[in-house]
C-alpha cells in the first residue's frame, strides 16, 4: 500500500466530515463522486456493494468510510479513512456546542439551526437520487420509495422496522410475481 492513497483516503473523507450537515446520508453522494468517478477506487457496482454492507453492519451508519478504505488500503485504509471521517466532525460539533450552549434560547441560535434544516434535507436527497441512478432503480424502486415516504409522512411515530418490513414484502412480492 502506498502512502499517497492513505493520504488521498484522508483527504477524501476530512472534508466529508466537515460537511455532514443531516448526518451521513447527507454525504452519500459526495462520498460516491470521489470514489467511483474521481478516484476510480471503486466502481459502480461495488460502491452499491459497499454502502450495503456498510449499512447491514452494526455500529454508525455511515462505516461505509471504512469499508471503502478498507477495499482501497486494507486495515490501514479502514482506520484512516474511519478516523478522517469521525473525528474532525466530532471536534467540529464538540467545540460548536461549547462555544454556543450558552446561547441556545437567543434568536439567532434558533435562527442558525433552523435554517441549517433544509441543507441537511437537500443533501440527503441528492444521495438518494445518486444511489437511485447507480442501481439503475425502475419503476418497482420508485413505488417502494413513494411508499415508504407516504407512511413516514402520514405517520411520523411509525416504526421504522415497519417500513422496512413492509419494504422487503413489496420487493418479495413483486419479484415472485414478475
Amino acid at each position: 500500500m502506498r502512502l499517497d492513497t492513505l493520504i488521498a483516503l484522508a483527504l477524501v473523507f476530512i472534508p466529508f466530515s466537515l460537511t455532514s450537515i443531516g448526518g451521513g446520508s447527507a454525504i452519500v453522494a459526495g462520498i460516491q463522486h470521489e470514489t467511483v468517478v474521481v478516484h476510480g477506487w471503486v466502481n459502480s457496482r461495488e460502491f452499491l456493494d459497499l454502502f450495503a454492507v456498510s449499512r447491514a453492519a452494526p455500529g454508525p451508519g455511515m462505516m461505509l468510510a471504512t469499508v471503502i478504505g478498507w477495499r482501497v488500503a486494507g486495515w490501514l485504509g479502514a482506520l484512516i479513512a474511519t478516523f478522517a471521517l469521525f473525528v474532525p466532525s466530532s471536534l467540529l460539533c464538540y467545540a460548536v456546542f461549547k462555544l454556543t450552549n450558552a446561547h441556545r434560547r437567543k434568536r439567532w441560535h434558533r435562527a442558525m439551526r433552523e435554517g441549517l434544516a433544509p441543507v441537511g434535507v437537500g443533501l440527503i436527497i441528492a444521495g438518494i437520487i445518486a444511489l437511485f441512478r447507480l442501481s439503475n432503480g425502475g419503476v418497482v424502486a420508485v413505488v417502494i420509495i413513494s411508499l415508504a415516504a407516504a407512511i413516514f409522512y402520514m405517520f411520523p411515530r411509525f416504526p421504522v422496522l415497519g417500513v422496512l418490513t413492509l419494504g422487503g414484502l413489496g420487493a418479495a412480492m413483486l419479484s415472485f410475481a414478475g
